[in-house]
């Protein structure tokens, strides 16, 4: 695992469907700007200089909760799955399984 690779929300960039479908470098490379545009969630760890989402005392925000109920990025709390092993130190992760990437999936 290239905890490069880890995305500030709890999804990681090396398995997901869009980074190798359009090139992107992501979450942490691209510093929040996202191909899709800027991410609130990267905006706020890189402000409070966290990691992740995991390491901050208020997980899950209502931000990350509003991302995991979202119809086409929701993930049923794999992402905080994520997190709480990311805090813990065990690199590990599950892949996402949602809308958005089925879509980059499908091309």
């Amino acid at each position: 695992m290239d905890t490069n690779l880890i995305a500030y929300c709890g999804a990681y960039c090396g398995t997901c469907a869009w980074r190798e479908r359009i090139g992107c470098k992501g979450c942490k490379a691209n510093a929040g700007e996202m191909f899709w545009g800027a991410c609130d969630k990267a905006a706020c760890c890189i402000f409070k200089g966290l990691d992740h989402c995991g390491m901050c005392e208020k997980l899950p925000c209502q931000k990350l909760r509003d991302l995991y109920e979202d119809p086409e990025h929701g993930d049923g709390g794999t992402r905080l799955a994520n997190l709480r092993n990311w805090k813990e130190g065990r690199m590990v992760y599950a892949v996402l399984d949602n809308r958005s990437q089925a879509s980059a999936r499908e091309g």
